[in-house]
């Protein structure tokens, strides 16, 4: 009888750390100063403007972005070197299945989508979409951003495809309704 409570005690203890271990499987690749960074370079300057949305913004973009917002306050970083506007950078948080993700999208002067950056994935790392597939949507209308037309998805990492997609309709629509807009 002893042995069997030592046995199950082991096991408790094994189960525990595959527990332990499966919750630590994150990657945090960039904090906020080295994103930042990566989006307009060492020499930028750097401000943060915050978006106040209103209730016709925020049905017009969740129109456009085909996805709902979580809140009516959004962040863009505005990058600029010497009077020089060098574009936008949003990051984004969501959940890819059970797990959240973190991105930082980089949009042109313009308002085009540049590049895509993980800064942050909790999800299993083969859920994690490459760097290379990123670089299909750049560049690309919002209306044109949607798997399976003209976007190839991720076998075995559709959820993490579709988030990725999702945020970036998410951002351009912002950028497009609460900036564009507004300067136009």
């Amino acid at each position: 009888m002893n042995t069997f409570k030592q046995g199950r005690s082991a096991l408790l203890i094994l189960l525990m750390g595959v527990l332990v271990a499966s919750n630590a499987m994150g990657t945090i690749y960039y904090g906020k100063k080295e994103a930042l960074e990566l989006a307009f370079g060492e020499e930028a300057q750097v401000e943060m403007q915050s978006l106040f949305l209103t209730e016709e913004q925020v049905a017009k973009i969740e129109q456009l972005a085909r996805t709902k917002l979580e809140s009516k306050l959004f962040t863009f970083y505005v990058g600029r070197h010497e009077g020089k506007l060098l574009g936008y950078a949003a990051i984004e948080s969501h959940t890819v299945r059970t797990k959240p993700e973190t991105l930082l999208i980089i949009l042109t002067p313009t308002g085009e989508l540049d590049q895509i950056h993980v800064l942050a994935f909790h999800e299993p790392p083969e859920y994690q979409p490459p760097e290379r597939w990123f670089a299909q949507l750049y560049r690309r209308q919002l209306s044109e951003l949607n798997l399976n037309y003209g976007i190839q998805g991720i076998t075995g990492a559709t959820l993490s495809s579709r988030a990725a997609t999702s945020s970036a309709r998410k951002v351009l629509a912002i950028y497009q309704i609460a900036i564009k807009e507004k300067a136009d």
